[in-house]
């Protein structure tokens, strides 16, 4: 039976405990490397702000080592919400006389029903994915809406149902946490908010021990994926391209100088989030080119 490790009860959250990634949470559960387990989140929008479940504790994590986090299954709860926030987004004074505006789409068999204001309903195929997701930093607190090198808000749409998330490990025991589940989003998320959920979340963890990544990666079946957060917006992707290319060199025994010219010719990058205090660029690979 897979264990289910629960959120704190609404009234009971803290945004100096709830909303940060630090090492100064105790710990709300141990999971050990290969358990599975399901955990509930808040939505984005609850009460505090972005809070997170956690910080769990992964059993053996130690710094210099990576976290793999499996992502099995997101479930969805029957509706979602999608607002804009006055002095929040992409084009926060760009539009005028922007106002605060929330929507409530429907979520009925893996579609979204989003209903515009001139009355039609649009279907939107759920995508689901995790959008906060991190582990505690070596010293600070970092607010859950930051993305950073332990990852955090990323609101990185690869972080899916199939794929692994890698994770540098800082503390002891890694002090993971995860929250702001999004039914689907656009890239960029450029008004800030997606179809913001809570949701069940079910996930393998593993630790690769000495395995010293600097910023988080992704592995789906068919692509590996580095994550870069910063501003302005080229610096995230030249981190991005700059983690690829040494992971090409540090797995597939590719020359980091060769592989710099060869992502030139087929690499693919999407704008994740540019709406955060740091903004976030995925680079991608296609695992054909890796050979075996």
């Amino acid at each position: 039976m897979v264990r289910r490790i629960g959120r704190k009860p609404v009234e009971e959250l803290d945004p100096l405990v709830d909303s940060v990634l630090g090492p100064h949470v105790p710990p709300m559960a141990t999971v050990m490397p290969g358990e599975v387990v399901e955990v509930e989140t808040w939505d984005a929008l609850t009460k505090v702000t972005n809070p997170v479940t956690g910080p769990l504790y992964v059993e053996g994590a130690e710094p210099g080592d990576a976290l793999s986090v499996e992502i099995l299954k997101i479930d969805l709860p029957e509706q979602g919400t999608t607002a804009i926030i006055p002095g929040f987004g992409a084009l926060e004074g760009w539009l005028r006389q922007l106002e605060s505006r929330r929507k409530i789409s429907e979520i009925r068999e893996g579609k979204i029903h989003y209903v515009t204001d001139h009355g039609e309903t649009l279907e939107i195929e759920a995508d689901p994915f995790i959008g906060t997701i991190g582990v505690s930093p070596a010293s600070e607190a970092i607010t859950t809406l930051s993305p950073g090198r332990h990852g955090g808000n990323m609101d990185c749409p690869d972080i899916r149902p199939g794929n692994t998330l890698m994770l540098p490990v800082f503390r002891p025991g890694a002090l993971f946490g995860l929250g702001d589940v999004h039914a689907v989003q656009g890239d960029g998320e450029v008004c800030g908010v997606a179809v913001e959920v809570p949701a069940v979340i079910t996930m393998r963890f593993g630790v690769e021990k000495g395995r010293g990544i600097g910023w988080p990666r992704i592995e789906s079946p068919e692509e590996i994926m580095t994550v870069g957060s910063a501003r302005p917006l080229e610096d995230a992707a030249r981190i991005a391209f700059r983690e690829l290319v040494d992971w090409m060199a540090s797995d597939y025994g590719w020359d980091k100088l060769d592989a710099y010219m060869f992502l030139s010719l087929v690499a693919r990058a999407r704008i994740a989030q540019i709406v955060d205090p740091l903004y976030t660029v995925v680079a991608k690979l296609h695992k054909r080119y890796l050979g075996k």
